[in-house]
């Protein structure tokens, strides 16, 4: 029976307690000894305790006894309780899974939410209702989610406690004596929330007597243990030694171990119906152990098409770079970091590329900046990568006056500009939640980054603040878009988009020149209108971060550069100059006529001649240039 298990994760905005308030959980479970307890303990990464956020999703499984007996939930008339279960018939099985609040890693949100049957939506006092908190209580509700509301940070002086309740009384429609308040600091209310999980949140169902059906909601690969797989079952059960079928990869495997996670991984027996946990799958091959698919019994396999599950939605790049390593060697060492990052992460997309400048390297699909940052760290980290990550863009749609459309994710896919008809931007819905008093500065910033004004919302007749509802191009976040929108609003206004398809727009290619050598992956595609703009910038921070050489480097910005035409090099609307160091060749000299200096320059003058046509004259480009002009 599965009626002493409870299912549920936390959702909220980034930076509202959520982390937190699971080391409550398991200090108050007794999960983790006192000993061994640290600060975000279930932010297993060294990255995501630096920073402070929380980047992957993390499962735990707790043990706690509750005032609510089970008998209470399965057994109404008390006579039929058997004896087996009067024994510990308080103790439940808890299965907690902490989530991202950053709306890059929202898939990571939904994918927890498909494998539970409750949530607690946590809102910090101190800042009330977010974007992301309305982002993840909107995909709980896809979910038919049992929502249980949370106030946190109580104990703070500047907890606007009535405030924020009457936004989430508004917004969940729900009655004021069902929003718990808790501080997940200090501990208070904790009890009582977990209480309450137990109260309202149903039992995850299903029958261990079924045909296995099992989702694979994440992953992980081990060099000694091979694919790992987290899993919750919806019926059935599992244990070593099983032999087991992917339906969508069309595998077979047999089971090695499986067990639960203390949040370490633990060996048990098995794992049945309703319980969340993980499998070793004995598979080496990473590709074969996909999120979102379905494990059953290998008998069963004539089934495998009815037993199937619904998994997830596909996931839409919205961010599009090249990442290249400086050491062509390390080719095969990235695509191997690439492909185990994609087992713990299913929104990163990549692909084979090959640029003349950079060498071999793969195209990559990220959700946002942020989700960029991170991967090019954990490569870094994880690999020992000396990587070099391109411009980033967003994803294209091209009409050709052949009548086909392409999609293209870099400017160099970019087709020649006779055989374009039209060319189409991906355009995002964005929501802003921000106090009153910032409104007029934030439609100027959303006016200059060509958003086009929807509505305004208020919480409630009285409520200081306002939710902005806007629609832009996808490419005007990617540059400074967040920093801009932190500035003018002094760090209150908070911020979450979603993609509402493609528009048409006037942009062209913008290539960059350094010592009249083409420098592709520092190509990117501009407004028409903004071209010169972008390009003066790109050539002034490269100015000021290209090391100098023997030699002068010019640096151009050029549109319609035709490298394989050199009569045709294209318009230059944006040029600097490094100066080359100079050796005082004339210093020994100490007397007679100026011929003896002037000859002496010249010989200067052809050495360098000579290396610039020899190639010793190629300039090496820092990661720090790409850097700072991937932050223009």
């Amino acid at each position: 029976m599965t009626n002493n298990i409870r299912n549920f994760c936390i959702i909220a905005h980034i930076d509202h307690g959520k982390s937190t308030l699971a080391d409550r959980f398991l200090e108050l479970t007794g999960t983790i000894e006192k000993r061994k307890m640290k600060e975000q303990i279930l932010d297993q990464m060294d990255l995501e305790r630096e920073r402070g956020i929380t980047i992957k999703l993390q499962p735990v499984r707790m043990e706690y006894f509750s005032k609510f007996p089970i008998s209470n939930f399965q057994f109404p008339n008390k006579n039929q309780i058997p004896n087996d279960k009067i024994q510990n018939d308080n103790k439940f099985i808890l299965n907690l899974i902490d989530t991202p609040g950053h709306v890059d890693f929202s898939y990571e949100v939904s994918r927890s939410l498909a494998a539970v049957e409750g949530a607690i939506l946590l809102v910090d006092a101190t800042q009330g209702i977010q974007a992301q908190t309305l982002a993840n209580y909107h995909l709980a509700k896809e979910q038919n989610l049992t929502i249980i509301p949370v106030i946190n940070k109580i104990d703070l002086p500047l907890a606007k406690i009535e405030q924020t309740k009457t936004e989430l009384i508004n917004l969940l429609n729900c009655q004021g004596d069902e929003i718990l308040m808790v501080s997940a600091k200090t501990g208070a209310g904790v009890r009582e929330l977990l209480e309450k999980v137990i109260e309202k949140i149903p039992n995850p169902g299903g029958q261990k007597e079924k045909p296995l059906q099992a989702l694979i909601f994440d992953s992980q690969y081990d060099e000694y243990k091979g694919v790992i797989a987290y899993v919750r079952l919806i019926n059935g059960s599992l244990q070593a030694g099983d032999k087991i079928y992917f339906t969508n990869t069309k595998i077979r495997s047999e089971i090695l171990e499986v067990g639960y996670f203390k949040p370490q991984l633990m060996r048990s027996q098995k794992l049945q119906a309703g319980e969340i946990g993980y499998i070793v799958t004995g598979l080496k091959n990473i590709s074969a152990c996909q999120v979102g698919d379905t494990i059953i019994n290998f008998i069963h396999i004539n089934q495998a098409e009815s037993l199937h599950l619904p998994g997830y939605k596909e996931i839409k790049s919205m961010v599009f770079a090249g990442i290249f390593c400086k050491e062509g060697i390390e080719y095969y060492e990235l695509r191997e970091g690439l492909e185990k990052i994609k087992l713990t992460d299913a929104s990163l997309f990549f692909e084979p590329e090959n640029s003349p400048a950079l060498g071999p390297g793969f195209r990559s699909g990220f959700l946002g900046l942020l989700h960029l940052e991170i991967i090019q760290e954990r490569l870094k980290r994880e690999y020992g990568l000396n990587l070099i990550v391109t411009t980033p863009s967003v994803a294209y749609q091209i009409k050709l006056k052949s009548e086909n459309n392409i999609i293209i994710h870099s400017p160099q896919e970019l087709p020649p500009e006779n055989e374009i008809e039209e060319i189409l931007e991906p355009w995002v819905k964005v929501d802003i939640i921000t106090p009153k008093n910032f409104l007029g500065n934030l439609m100027n910033l959303m006016t200059e980054k060509r958003g086009i004004y929807l509505t305004t919302e208020y919480f409630s007749t009285d409520s200081e603040r306002i939710i902005l509802h806007y629609e832009m191009p996808l490419s005007s976040i990617l540059t400074d878009f967040y920093d801009k929108l932190k500035s003018v609003s002094s760090g209150y206004a908070s911020l979450n988009y979603e993609f509402i398809g493609y528009r048409p727009c006037d942009v062209e290619k913008l290539d960059i020149l350094v010592a009249e050598e083409l420098v592709d992956s520092l190509s990117i595609i501009v407004y028409r209108d903004e071209a010169y703009k972008v390009g003066r910038k790109i050539v002034e921070s490269l100015k000021k971060v290209l090391p100098r050489a023997m030699f002068e480097i010019k640096i151009q910005a050029v549109l319609g550069y035709q490298s394989q035409n050199k009569n045709k090099g294209g318009k230059i609307i944006a040029a600097e100059r490094i100066a080359p160091m100079r050796k005082d060749v004339t210093g020994y000299l100490y007397g007679g006529d100026v011929t003896r200096k002037m000859k002496l320059l010249e010989k200067q003058k052809r050495g360098k001649k000579k290396m610039r046509a020899l190639g010793r004259g190629k300039v090496d480009i820092p990661t720090e240039a790409y850097l700072k002009v991937l932050k223009r």
